[in-house]
């Protein structure tokens, strides 16, 4: 077993992630996990944007505004204001950093309008946006000497005074960094750090139809959570109302972009049915729309609704979503230009998460959290597009700006941290376990804890998921280390949580709908903590 020192130490190689790299690297060495290849991750998916007020004829109490309508109320005020106030500076940032956002013919930049937006400021690289961002921040932290990357490793647990050996009564609370799994030689590592960033993405694979990578499990909620570590509002999973109906392949997004872009959305009978639903039509916040299709899909007995962009402008069409273009067609034979586009509503986004303050920090000392792994109180009770990158860079800048500012105690350098013991030995007859634990967990959370949730649904998922997690638990404390069963036994800590968060909430708000509490109740304006 080797051990990694370094200053600070970040899993999840996302924007998030390495945000925070490039800011405090000058100060320290920076260790970098990521469990697949550096680009696979929810932010090289990301099409739509990057929300930030750019524009004069745009203001920050509007973006504020549609935030907090989004969020239906429960956003927390000073995260709004960091969102607005910041997002211009950090939107520079990656400007600075090489990021090219598409312009206009006049030189500006080609501000697009979403979902619950009310102008636009939604600044993007074609449909690209996510991937633009991403390669150019690897580019960033490779050639930077303070940065080492390691890919495929996956981060098992995080190291706390618990684990250490000769452990002062001083020390508590306290992360010292993190165990982690080389999945080429299948050794477990020691990597130690005075800061420990986790930004290790979103948890929404959890549910059958999902938007997200392969690579998105939970991981850092989860290890948070087993570490004690406050958790708040994982009863908030966004359903994004689009997603390509494509059953034989991966799920692949279709952009609230095209609906900005003047895209509408018909049922089967070609009825373009958002008119019934609310008077922003294709316009309104994710949650409406997503509720709006789940009901038309009930009410036909369809799979898919379909979204129509035949009417608009083709070459328009092509040159602003290239990627979209190209991937209905190899994948469906689809010309978006001229046939409807097949959609359902996927899993897309966990808005609640690892609980942090306005500087990024846990409730755990010299462990912080940002990205979509964090609460930070900016999205509510449902997330307003474009708004997610955003919160990463604010976030991820300020723990950096925190850190800096403080500096570091040199009290527990001498702490002694055992080596990783493994809990049995490899049982490879036993792999088919895992697979169908892992496929029934995902239908159990889809059934019974997707767009519209009732109390004696959640208690079903529940009493499935205990039972799920006790065979998973089982298995995971007489076998070897396997990156299958970490990720199954994340997978149910995350569903035990959006289960008991939403039991928590006897009310519908957001994301978050029940049909025995179909309104709003003021008794749960708060966040859901556990």
């Amino acid at each position: 077993m080797s051990v990694n020192k370094s200053k600070y130490l970040v899993i999840g190689s996302g924007i998030a992630g390495l945000s925070f790299a490039l800011k405090v690297a000058d100060s320290g060495k920076v260790n970098i996990i990521t469990k697949s290849k550096m680009n696979d991750c929810n932010t090289s998916k990301a099409q739509g944007g990057i929300a930030a007020v750019i524009s004069e004829n745009d203001s920050g109490e509007s973006h504020k505004k549609d935030t907090m309508v989004a969020g239906v109320g429960l956003c927390h005020d000073d995260s709004l204001d960091a969102l607005v106030k910041e997002g211009p500076a950090r939107i520079k940032d990656l400007i600075d950093w090489g990021v090219k956002f598409t312009k206009q013919d006049d030189g500006k930049y080609d501000l697009a309008k979403e979902g619950g937006h009310s102008y636009g400021r939604i600044l993007h690289a074609t449909d690209a946006t996510g991937m633009e961002i991403e390669e150019t921040l690897i580019k960033r932290v490779k050639n930077h000497p303070n940065i080492s990357i390691f890919e495929n490793r996956f981060a098992i647990d995080l190291i706390t005074e618990h684990q250490v050996q000769n452990n002062l009564q001083s020390a508590f609370n306290i992360c010292f960094g993190a165990y982690i799994l080389n999945m080429e030689n299948k050794k477990v590592d020691i990597f130690r750090a005075n800061y420990t960033m986790l930004a290790t993405g979103g948890a929404a694979r959890v549910y059958l139809h999902t938007t997200n990578p392969e690579v998105d499990t939970g991981d850092g909620i989860a290890m948070a959570y087993r570490a004690g570590v406050r958790i708040a509002n994982m009863e908030f999973v966004q359903f994004h109302p689009t997603a390509l109906y494509d059953p034989k392949n991966e799920p692949f997004l279709i952009s609230e972009a095209l609906r900005g872009f003047g895209g509408v959305l018909r049922n089967g009978n070609n009825e373009r049915f958002m008119k019934k639903y609310d008077n922003r039509l294709e316009l309104a916040p994710r949650d409406i729309v997503a509720r709006a299709i789940d009901s038309e899909m009930k009410r036909n007995g369809s799979d898919f609704v379909y979204l129509d962009m035949t009417s608009l402008e083709s070459k328009e069409v092509k040159k602003r979503f290239p990627t979209i273009f190209k991937h209905c067609s190899n994948y469906l034979n689809i010309d978006i230009t001229k046939d409807m586009i097949p959609v359902v509503p996927a899993a897309h986004y966990i808005c609640g998460g690892i609980m942090t303050n306005m500087k990024g920090n846990t409730s755990m000392h010299n462990l912080y959290a940002s990205g979509e792994t964090a609460h930070t109180g900016i999205h509510g009770a449902n997330r307003l597009a474009s708004n997610s990158l955003t919160e990463a860079l604010i976030f991820s800048h300020r723990a950096a700006m925190k850190i800096l500012k403080k500096g570091y105690k040199e009290e527990f350098d001498n702490i002694e941290i055992p080596e990783w013991k493994e809990h049995g030995e490899q049982n490879p007859n036993e792999w088919i376990l895992t697979k169908h634990n892992k496929q029934e967990l995902q239908n159990v959370m889809w059934d019974y804890v997707g767009i519209v949730r009732s109390t004696t649904h959640l208690n079903r998922a529940l009493r499935r998921t205990k039972m799920l997690y006790d065979e998973i638990e089982d298995y995971y404390n007489r076998t070897n280390i396997r990156k299958d069963v970490l990720e199954l036994r994340n997978f149910t800590t995350i569903a035990y949580l959006i289960i008991k968060s939403a039991l928590r909430r006897k009310e519908s708000r957001g994301l978050h709908f029940m049909t025995d509490y179909p309104e709003k109740d003021d008794n749960f304006f708060k966040d859901t903590i556990i």
